[in-house]
């Protein structure tokens, strides 16, 4: 063996790539608060039903048009509510990956 350990390791070392896993950790760190505090709208049925749902999965409001409020169809608002969410959600969705994507390349990490 070399005096001296072994020569052949990773480009700028160790601590260069701690340094970086550092940093990928706090830009991770940042995007999820930014992500917390965003506020995304999802409509249904012409925007009869608006549902503002929080980047923390929370609802934060929920506007209905009283057109739509028939006391013998309840199944037809709940309806628009759950697409109005749904909607939220899966545009909540992306907008995270989309963030978080371009911290880590696209590696999906468990959060």
């Amino acid at each position: 063996m070399a005096k001296g350990g072994f020569r052949g390791g990773m480009p700028g070392g160790m601590g260069n790539l701690m340094a970086q896993a550092q940093k990928m950790q706090r830009q991770i760190e940042e995007a999820q608060n930014e992500i917390k505090l965003m506020r995304i709208t999802g409509t249904a049925g012409g925007e009869q039903v608006k549902l503002t749902l929080g980047g923390d999965h929370v609802i934060y409001g929920l506007e209905i048009s009283p057109e739509v409020i028939d006391p013998e169809d309840p199944e037809l608002l709940a309806d628009l509510v759950m697409a109005a969410y749904n909607q939220a959600n899966e545009q909540l969705e992306k907008t995270s990956e989309e963030k978080l994507g371009g911290i880590t390349g696209g590696v999906k990490l468990p959060f």
